[in-house]
This record gives C-alpha cells, sequence and structure tokens, in this order.
C-alpha cells in the first residue's frame, strides 16, 4: 500500500476495499489497531499539535476523508484515490460487518442520539451485531472513563466507532488504546449524528465536487466558521509554501 505525506502527515492511499481487508486483518488474527481519517481540519492540527500527529503516525490506517485533502497531495505531485466518507461509508461497513459476523459499538454524541443511531443501523441490517453503545459525554479522564472502558471491555466488540471530534477522540483512544478491548477502533467524528439523522450530509454533487465544507458551514455557521473560512485557506497557503520548498514553482 502506497503512503503519501502531506505538510507532515502520513496518508494511506487506500481505497475502501483495502480498508475492508485492514479491518477483516485486525478481526481474524486478534490484534487491535486504530483507523484514522484525516481532512484539511487534520493537517491543520497535526501542525501545532504533536500528540495528535503521534496519533496519526501510529494508526493501522490513515484515509484521505477531504477532498481539500486530495487536492493538498495533487498540488505537491501525489495522487491519493477517491476520498472516503465515513458519514457515507457507514451502511456499507455495517453491512459488511453484518455479512461476516462481526460486532459493533458506538461510543459518542448525545445518548438519545446514540440509542437513535443504533436502531436506524439494524433497521437497515438487522442481524448486525451491535455489542453496546455509550454516549459521549462524560469524563474523558479518571472514574467514569474508566466506567466506559470497562463496558466497552465486557462487550468485546469487533469495531469500535468513537466519535467525540477532533481531537479529543484522537486524545482519548491514544490515552486508552492499551486499555481498550475492541479489534478496529475507528475515529467517526460526527458520523454518529448522521447515523441518527440529527444531522443530513450534503448533495452528491457538492460533495462529488469538494463543497461539502460549504454544506456545512451553512449548517452550522458558529461552529464551523473558523475551521473552514480561515482553516481552508491556511492549509493552502502552507501547501503552496511546500511546494516552492520542493522546487515546484
Amino acid at each position: 500500500m502506497a503512503k503519501v505525506e502531506i505538510l507532515g502527515v502520513r496518508v494511506d492511499a487506500i481505497r475502501k476495499e483495502g480498508l475492508y481487508e485492514a479491518i477483516g486483518e485486525c478481526i481474524d488474527r486478534g490484534e487491535k489497531g486504530s483507523f484514522a481519517y484525516v481532512n484539511i481540519n487534520a493537517i491543520n492540527i497535526a501542525q501545532r499539535d504533536e500528540d495528535f500527529r503521534a496519533f496519526l503516525d501510529g494508526a493501522r490506517i490513515v484515509y484521505c476523508d477531504g477532498e481539500g485533502v486530495r487536492l493538498g497531495g495533487r498540488l505537491l505531485g501525489h495522487r491519493l484515490p477517491s476520498r472516503i466518507a465515513l458519514t457515507h461509508w457507514v451502511w456499507d461497513l455495517c453491512a459488511w460487518c453484518e455479512e461476516h459476523g462481526f460486532s459493533i459499538f458506538f461510543l459518542g454524541a448525545a445518548n438519545e442520539v446514540v440509542q437513535r443511531a443504533v436502531q436506524n443501523v439494524t433497521a437497515r441490517s438487522p442481524r448486525l451485531k451491535v455489542a453496546g453503545c455509550y454516549h459521549g459525554y462524560f469524563e474523558k479522564s479518571g472514574p467514569e472513563s474508566d466506567l466506559v472502558i470497562s463496558q466497552i471491555n465486557e462487550a468485546k466488540p469487533n469495531v469500535l466507532f468513537v466519535g467525540f471530534g477532533m481531537p479529543l477522540q484522537e486524545r482519548w483512544i491514544g490515552q486508552n488504546f492499551v486499555a481498550l478491548c475492541a479489534n478496529a477502533i475507528l475515529t467517526c467524528g460526527s458520523m454518529i449524528e448522521y447515523v441518527a439523522g440529527v444531522r443530513s450530509v450534503s448533495p452528491p454533487w457538492m460533495a462529488n465536487h469538494g463543497f461539502e465544507w460549504v454544506y456545512r458551514l451553512c449548517q452550522e455557521p458558529h461552529r464551523m466558521w473558523r475551521r473552514y473560512l480561515l482553516g481552508n485557506p491556511l492549509f493552502l497557503i502552507r501547501i503552496l509554501f511546500q511546494r516552492v520548498k520542493q522546487g515546484r514553482l
């Protein structure tokens, strides 16, 4: 599997089929691995957060979730395959888990939201083994976090989705990776809210042409304006500086 580097962040040039294979290997071999996605926001966070970058460096797979990262890669002379957006892919992933008898655990969002997400995913995949779920509004260290870990470990899911938002989810996984009893641990951001139906995905034409961020900005302008209106130009400026260093301009 080819790997590229974008502003010091490793990104695996992997397609969905490769991700299925890597997750299946973890489960079949009784191993444990973390699977992380990167978008422009992730690349920007990695420039200032050493722990976050260390988490990405240690992940089994780091896959591209955003068209902006693919554009940055092209400007630096790299080719990444089509992005893998977990908000869309999760339904196929759960159907694949159902087919292979793998269990899942949702961790994140509000309690009623994660419960609804479980209901929606099992409505589509009725034979899917849901090992459990837990909301994301708990103290991320100390007794409460230990209790959540014990519940996950009792359930022993094959696939654990962790959605606290970036970089909190990566930090929590990194701090508790050794203690967690799950084969494939996937960061998932706000995916659980999309599965629950409390957030809507962008139209395909926007997602396929790199404008999904505009849709999300319109949905949550107060929360997202810094990420997109400041973060996206900053990313492109950094890419252009990197091109200069490479002698590509």
